[in-house]
């Protein structure tokens, strides 16, 4: 059940993003004048389709549909969808029209400027998607973190072996200043940073940054967790330490002798002591107490901790429109600095690229809308950045011609721009495989 939620999830968002992306091109080429042959989700790889508008069930069921100037329809191929545009050399690479005399109403026949936005509708569209869906987020539930300051970490192997300890509390990475501390990890990355300063049994010092390590960094979650203090708020009603005297606002200082700073110190300990009765350090109001507490059979105290202080920023309508253009724009802009990661071999982080197996990992086990719309809304930045790219079989490879030709006065040949669509075509089928390929090893590891 599970991996089905998590497929529905994953074929509903991509679907709806491929969509949005292609209805982009769709609305400015008809703006302008331009016939738009076809408008499919998914590829209809050698003429088999799922669904068309003028053939099958459907043209049955609607003859009219047979006269639209555009086909719509579902192709069998899941790797995309298009928008075919009369007059362009796209990813169908059907060069018929080169053979005719140009007409008014295919694509290569409008002023640059107007073909400009028909190739930007697309990822302009994403954006404006994004912005919907995060100001919508914002609106509804507000936006909440755990803020970095005040806050410590607690390391794992590779954070340990770059030189951070338990306990530090990162300032700044170079001239930067974390603010959220789930995003100390990716901040880490994206910033190339060549330090990090941190604050140490109340001395700061600094953590000289090897880049050599980057690549690790992006593929090791769970390099800082959040160090949380033993403080009890209550102790549960079915606990075995129903009965001691614990307050709201104890620190456990020590177990079985052991000190104890942190929550993650005591889980090995308390896993070594289950269902014996051990002696335990409680600090209260400046004074130091010991009582035995009970293990159950799970290694468990039965107490509740204290939260962690939870930063909550709540937007009526009006403002979560203005934040939800921050908001993407942020996010526009690490991803970026992901993307150049990607482009540094050194960094091994064309190891981290993934294809929609990956994106079916990111996605709850169970449905949840504040998820899924915060996931779809990043995919949509992503979907967007990427189809920047100044790649020719990507909207970004379009936009680099048109622009060349908007500044020189001098348009790219018909037969350039077929070899340059064959070859970015054929980078794209690289990075596809290189995508599986993560996925496929990180299924066997």
């Amino acid at each position: 059940m599970t991996i089905l939620i998590k497929a529905l999830q994953v074929i509903l968002a991509l679907s709806t993003l491929i969509v949005i992306h292609e209805f982009g091109h769709f609305f400015f080429a008809k703006l302008f004048g331009v016939r738009v042959d076809k408008f499919y989700l998914f590829f209809d790889a050698y003429d088999r389709k799922l669904l068309s508008t003028k053939s099958g069930w459907f043209s049955r069921l609607f003859p009219k549909a047979k006269e639209w100037e555009t086909e719509y329809g579902i192709g069998w191929l899941p790797v995309g969808g298009y928008c075919k545009i009369a007059g362009m050399i796209d990813e169908s690479m059907d060069t018929e029209h080169l053979k005719n005399e140009p007409q008014p109403w295919e694509f290569r026949t409008k002023p640059a400027w107007q073909r400009l936005l028909v190739m930007a509708g697309g990822v302009l569209f994403n954006f404006i998607f994004a912005i919907l869906m995060y100001s919508s987020i914002l609106a509804i539930w507000g936006e909440s973190y755990i803020a970095n300051k005040g806050n410590k970490i607690y390391v794992n192997d590779l954070a340990y072996e770059m030189g951070f300890r338990n306990g530090d509390e990162i300032l700044s990475y170079d001239d930067y200043v974390p603010e959220n501390f789930g995003m100390l990890q990716a901040d880490l990355a994206r910033q190339t940073a060549r330090k990090a300063t941190v604050l140490r049994d109340g001395d700061t010092l600094d953590i000289y940054i090897d880049h050599n390590m980057i690549g690790k960094v992006l593929n090791t979650p769970g390099m800082f967790d959040l160090a949380v203090p033993f403080n009890i708020k209550e102790v549960a009603e079915n606990s075995p330490n129903a009965g001691a005297d614990i307050r709201q606002g104890d620190r456990i200082g020590s177990i079985g002798g052991e000190e104890v700073s942190f929550v993650q110190e005591a889980w090995p300990i308390l896993e070594a002591h289950k269902g014996e009765t051990i002696p335990v350090t409680i600090l209260r109001e400046g004074d130091t107490l010991e009582i035995a507490m009970a293990v159950d059979t799970a290694g468990r105290l039965g107490v509740h901790l204290m939260p962690p202080e939870v930063q909550q920023r709540e937007y009526s309508l009006l403002t979560s429109i203005p934040a939800g253009f921050r908001k993407t724009f942020s996010t526009i802009g690490g991803y970026m600095k992901d993307l150049k990661l990607v482009a540094t071999p050194s960094t091994e982080a064309y190891k981290s690229v993934g294809s929609f197996i990956a994106i079916g990992q990111v996605f709850p086990a169970t449905w949840d809308w504040y998820s899924f719309l915060s996931i779809i809304a990043l995919l949509s930045v992503m979907l967007g950045v990427m189809n920047l790219l100044p790649i020719p079989a990507l909207d970004g490879g379009h936009i680099v011609f048109t622009l060349y030709e908007m500044i020189t006065g001098r348009k790219p040949s018909d037969g350039f721009l077929y070899i340059a669509q064959l070859i970015g075509m054929l980078l794209l089928f690289g990075l596809m495989i290189l995508a599986f390929g993560n996925d496929i090893i990180r299924i066997i590891k």
